[in-house]
């Protein structure tokens, strides 16, 4: 089927040949919020409390147009607030997952949950389910931090979350933080820090703030309210975030992401290494079967249709385009490409890119070994800039 758009054709929609004999990632997008945070810039709605049960259902329909026996090695749910679905969503997902597709005895299901909305009724229907990771999202222990993020949990409902999560069963938890708040000092980052190890998290995802279009926080800095902080201090932050947390056991394994040996996200791993995800529920993208696509980020239209989501976008997958990303995707990880694997992406021995990344060799921003290419510690603090330059 071609799809078309304003009288524009898209392509053809890759749902409909999707590769059959592979386990994939599988991405559901659940936009429900009790309140939208201003750095925020995911397709998240609030005051939508009353057609959450209906969505539970709509998102269960759209599950069962993928093929019946397809292999779900990773699957994320992502929002908004995934926890904001009733506990009966969970078991009826589970009975669909069980019903219908294969889940090989290692999988990994990630689902993130604000520490406010974590209960211990839910956190044992998470597990009945079969939910075997929760990615909480803490962002800060300070409530300054949290005021300016308009951020509505407190620093102690975040304790009191992951004692249910793990007296439920939940063997994997992750913690988000953030840094680079207005206001915020090197004392604050680090206290954010310790507070985080001493739940002795398997895996910690730590970004700097960013001022995204069209959020609250950005109209605020825009209108003089809020303070960015100066690029220096943001630089000292990250040093210190990795030295901590590597000194704790968290070894860095992507710009932003640090784990225990064994405990990345693998669903995460996914996005960075290319390779294919289904994706479910409004605004959310997958790619597959040389195209990749965009889901309509509209929750009436969502509600209102059947099958498979209305799409916004399909974007086909050339190998110009394959080759770019998974070289601009690859060094934003710990491991790096391998010397053989550059030859592939235009950037071996030969090719144009061989001086550029000389040249970043000799300014000590990537790390050219006998087998990969990396970035070194410094190249890590000017990620984005360094593979801008190479692209």
């Amino acid at each position: 089927m071609n799809l078309t758009k304003n009288g524009h054709v898209l392509g053809d929609d890759p749902r409909l040949s999707p590769p059959l004999h592979a386990a994939l990632g599988l991405y559901a997008h659940v936009p429900f919020c009790a309140h939208k945070c201003h750095y925020c810039d995911f397709y998240s709605l609030v005051d939508q409390h009353d057609r959450i049960d209906q969505f539970g259902d709509r998102l269960l329909e759209e599950l069962e147009q993928i093929p019946e026996g397809t292999a779900f090695d990773t699957i994320f749910f992502g929002g908004g607030t995934p926890t904001m679905l009733p506990q009966h969503f969970w078991e009826a997902w589970r009975r669909t997952l069980d019903g219908r597709f294969v889940l090989p005895p290692n999988y990994e299901w990630t689902v993130e949950a604000n520490p406010e909305t974590i209960t211990p009724e839910l956190a044992h229907a998470l597990v009945s389910a079969g939910v075997n990771r929760v990615s909480l999202g803490v962002q800060s222990f300070t409530p300054d931090s949290l005021q300016t993020l308009e951020r509505r949990h407190r620093p102690e409902s975040v304790p009191q979350a992951v004692n249910w999560l793990r007296e439920a069963g939940i063997g994997r938890l992750s913690l988000d933080l953030i840094f680079g708040v207005p206001g915020q000092d090197l004392d604050a980052v680090a206290h954010d820090i310790s507070e985080a190890l001493a739940f002795e998290p398997d895996h910690l995802s730590v970004y700097g703030l960013i001022y995204e279009p069209n959020t609250a926080l950005t109209k605020r800095r825009d209108l003089g309210l809020v303070q960015p902080c100066e690029q220096e201090f943001e630089a000292a932050a990250y040093e210190m975030v990795v030295s901590c947390l590597q000194a704790a056991g968290l070894q860095r394994y992507e710009v932003s992401n640090f784990a225990r040996p064994g405990e990345e996200c693998r669903h995460n791993l996914k996005y960075w290494r290319n390779e294919p995800w289904w994706a479910l529920g409004p605004s959310s993208s997958g790619q597959f079967s040389g195209a990749r696509w965009k889901n309509q980020p509209r929750l009436e239209s969502y509600l209102a249709s059947s099958g498979w989501c209305p799409l916004e976008s399909i974007e086909l997958r050339t190998e110009d385009l394959h080759r770019a990303e998974r070289f601009l995707l690859g060094l934003r990880l710990q491991e790096g490409l391998s010397l053989h694997e550059l030859a592939s992406l235009d950037a071996g021995p030969g090719t144009p890119r061989e001086d550029s990344i000389r040249q970043m060799v000799d300014r000590g921003l990537l790390r050219l070994g006998t087998e990969r290419l990396s970035l070194t510690d410094q190249g890590f603090l000017l990620a984005d800039q360094v593979i801008g330059e190479l692209m």
